[in-house]
């Protein structure tokens, strides 16, 4: 029987030595720089780049992908492991070249780039020197591809393009754009839609506004327009009405990997309430001898380790089954247990820190209202729910009898016929 909780002794040491650097080197960047995406900015080239090549020396570059590609195929469960560090500074995904949305850019671009795209597109990618922009989500209806709206019309020299996008990731920033649009309207809504390649400086592609999250600096979610943007027949990914397929190679993916940071983004508010709670005083006493400051802290720890167990578990899955849909009901309560675990632990440690804890000196409202985007990012929490519900109920045979199985009367009258006989002749015996 195969069953262990332990990491490999060496790569072990690997986490280690990842701990330490991104706790000293590369959580400090967040306080000197911009956004992690400007990689063209020369201040982030000349403090970002040294350190990514420390981490190219260690064998730890892209580890997301495999060895074809530059990476080091290591797999999910490893990869979780990695991301828990990486989670706690948002310059440590692009320090280590596993920076969202450019890794599920990049499985898009290797399972359906032609070797042209992957050259073009791909490679530079992969080194970070350029980033990507996936627009999906549309201003009238969100995430749903029933109402998108954005059109992608063939003609004798390519695809036209018009619409808007709605919270395109890192658009400011980025080199191209991988667009979803409809290209055959009256399709079953599974093929009605195409993946495009669109380079940003394409005509007829306008920022029309960047909106910005709270945690960050510099907003780079942008609403996005396209105005008779041309783009050649080659620069359709997977072919097309192959949309939905393109998307999923990248959406699972991204959601167990968004999940994996978020573990180190809640350990280390964690850390920060149990280094409040014994430092400060109050009454007398020490915050952590409060018992409803106990039971807090006592809530964020159990909360924290089941869902680790479960992203893990699900890590496991994928790197067993090598197949996203098989582990879509996992994906998906890891996806939609995701949110409330931060949000809960973000606010109980913004609670333990006081009126410092509501400040913009601590991190605690930037990590609340991050809970919300993870309840939103790559479909909304609801909808996964329904995925775990239905994946769940497919296990389940109905019954047609008026009573159920489990009826006590049923199951008193099945336990005599198995065991009456040999308790017959104990009848009355205590």
């Amino acid at each position: 029987m195969a069953w262990d909780f332990e990491t490999d002794p060496d790569f072990q040491q690997q986490l280690d030595w990842m701990n330490e650097f991104v706790r000293t080197r590369v959580e400090p960047l967040a306080e000197v720089l911009g956004s992690p995406y400007d990689v063209t900015n020369p201040r982030n080239v000349r403090l970002v780049r040294p350190l990514q090549a420390e981490v190219k020396a260690r064998g730890l570059w892209a580890c997301h992908l495999g060895p074809e590609l530059g990476g080091q195929g290591f797999g999910q469960v490893k990869l979780g492991l990695m991301n828990e560090i990486l989670g706690r500074s948002i310059f440590a995904p692009t320090v280590f070249g596993t920076q969202a949305p450019d890794t599920g850019n990049g499985e898009i671009l290797a399972h359906f780039g032609t070797p042209a795209q992957k050259k073009r597109w791909l490679e530079p990618l992969l080194a970070n020197e350029i980033v990507s922009c996936f627009a999906m989500t549309e201003p009238q209806g969100g995430a749903d591809p029933m109402v998108f709206t954005t059109r992608g019309v063939r003609d004798a020299e390519g695809w036209v393009l018009n619409g808007e996008k709605w919270f395109a990731s890192n658009a400011r920033y980025a080199s191209f754009f991988i667009v979803m649009a409809v290209t055959d309207p009256e399709a079953p809504l599974i093929s009605r839609q195409s993946m495009f390649i669109v380079p940003a400086d394409t005509p007829g592609v306008e920022i029309v506004r960047d909106a910005g999250i709270a945690s960050e600096k510099i907003p780079t979610h942008a609403y996005l327009r396209f105005t008779d943007v041309r783009v050649p027949a080659d620069h359709v990914l997977g072919g097309v009405g192959q949309a939905f397929v393109v998307a999923q190679t990248r959406l699972g993916g991204g959601r167990i990997h968004h999940a994996m940071r978020t573990i180190g983004e809640a350990r280390m508010l964690f850390e920060m309430a149990c280094e409040r709670v014994i430092s400060r005083q109050t009454k007398g006493e020490p915050l952590a001898n409060k018992q409803m400051v106990q039971e807090k802290i006592a809530d964020c720890w159990i909360e924290l380790e089941q869902f680790r167990l479960l992203v893990l578990r699900t890590a496991w899955l994928i790197d067993k089954h090598k197949d996203y849909k098989r582990v879509q009901k996992d994906i998906a309560a890891v996806k939609a247990a995701m949110p409330r675990l931060l949000h809960d632990i973000a606010s109980r440690a913004l609670h333990l820190h006081g009126s410092i804890g509501v400040s913009s000196e601590m991190p605690f409202v930037n990590s609340v209202v991050n809970s919300y985007f993870l309840g939103l990012a790559d479909g909304p929490t609801e909808v996964h729910k329904v995925t775990v519900a239905r994946q769940v109920l497919r296990e389940f045979t109905p019954t047609d009898q008026l009573f159920p199985h489990y009826h006590l009367p049923r199951a008193h009258e099945r336990a005599l016929a198995l065991y009456g006989d040999a308790l017959e002749d104990l009848q009355g015996v205590v």
